[in-house]
């Protein structure tokens, strides 16, 4: 039994001593490998590295065209980004800088550089990206418009803050607010019309967030061209959206029947046709923006502009309507349903005629039905019609 233990104990040994002299071989031939053959990753450089040289003031780089291209970042600005809440660093957006000094970066233009390094965004923001796509900025960079915005136009990622609530998804307050001057970088004029609107002077003046900015028309990422006749058709119910909602509507005390009102007149009706049988085809019927305004929307009760004055409204009708006398606007109830406080005569006649009509109507028919029955009646019995 000892023999066979010493055995046993003898093999074991032999087993390990062969083990160990192949672990050895093994480790002897990976670290005899050329090192560019190894998966070995370059350590990321944190932005403190970045900043050695970056955060220094008057940083710059002379373009070809004579543009400056300032290459200095504001560390305390970009402390307070969303990027580096989120915990990202320099070498997570700029990549292919791997070392110093870094490969020579070749463009002609400030303008250049921006087209060359907006698509970075696409890295994160993959479901954002996608949808500028297929918007009106995209098609106009598309055809040679190299002026078209793009994401960095709006969106500087090295002073970003937080947009949305990280919970609820919602815009934050101070980011809708500050919407209108996003696009005002663009489209200045606009911005002009539209911060002398009641919609912007609420928003900019008395920062009221239930008003409509830009992208509650025209989206966000997805911004169709709003000159197209399927823009003009829809418009409707993009004024809806916030027309038909009683929440808002009953702080300001404005009717909620825009919608309903508007698609039971004449000019509704044909445009909810036209926008059924194809958004393209074009109508010469009025839409909201047609009447109010489009940028420069004003109070209806604007002295000088508000179509809520007869004398306003009758210089809009006569756009369509070039024979349209003073008494033409008469006709128009505001949008809203008639009531006993609103419009009451039309009210009390409405609802005489919700009598009326089912009496007279009933009447008949039990005149109608009664004859019928008497004639049946005689003609069982056998006698005379007459």
């Amino acid at each position: 039994m000892g023999e066979l233990n010493n055995s046993t104990r003898g093999g074991h040994l032999r087993f390990l001593a062969v083990l160990a002299l192949i672990s050895l071989v093994a480790a002897v031939f990976l670290l005899a490998r050329p090192v560019a053959a190894r998966e070995v990753k370059a350590p990321k450089e944190s932005d403190s590295t970045c900043l050695g040289c970056h955060g220094k003031p008057g940083l710059t780089k002379t373009l070809s065209n004579g543009e400056v291209l300032l290459l200095t970042i504001d560390a305390s600005h970009f402390a307070n980004t969303v990027h580096a809440e989120e915990g990202l660093a320099c070498q997570d957006c700029h990549t292919d800088i791997t070392s110093f000094p870094h490969q020579d970066f070749q463009a002609n233009s400030l303008r250049e550089v921006s087209l060359q390094l907006y698509t970075i965004c696409q890295k994160c923001h993959v479901a954002q990206y996608d949808k500028t796509l297929d918007s009106i900025h995209q098609k106009q960079l598309a055809a040679g418009n190299f002026n078209a915005a793009i994401c960095t136009d709006c969106h500087n990622p090295h002073v970003q803050q937080r947009i949305t609530d990280p919970v609820t998804g919602t815009l934050l307050p101070d980011a809708r607010l500050a919407i209108p001057k996003t696009c005002a970088r663009c489209h200045s004029a606009i911005y002009q019309a539209y911060k002398d609107s009641i919609h912007g002077s609420a928003l900019t003046d008395y920062n009221n967030l239930d008003v409509p900015t830009c992208i509650n028309c025209h989206g966000v990422h997805n911004i169709q061209d709003p000159t197209t006749q399927s823009f003009r058709n829809n418009s409707p119910l993009l004024c809806s959206r916030c027309h038909t909602d009683a929440a808002i509507m009953s702080k300001y005390n404005l009717s909620t029947q825009v919608l309903n009102t508007y698609v039971a007149d004449f000019h509704g009706t044909t445009i909810t046709l036209f926008e059924e049988a194809g958004s393209n085809k074009p109508s010469n019927k009025p839409v909201c923006f047609d009447c109010h305004g489009v940028h420069d929307i004003k109070r209806v009760d604007d002295p000088q502009y508000g179509i809520a004055m007869k004398k306003n409204l009758l210089v809009k009708c006569q756009v369509c309507h070039p024979g349209a006398n003073a008494n033409f606007p008469s006709a128009w109830m505001s949008h809203y349903i008639p009531s006993q406080k609103v419009y009451p005569l039309v009210y009390y006649i409405n609802l005489f005629y919700k009598f009326f009509i089912p009496t007279v109507l009933g009447g008949m028919a039990i005149f109608v039905l009664s004859d019928v029955f008497r004639r049946l009646v005689t003609k069982i019995r056998g006698g005379s019609l007459s």
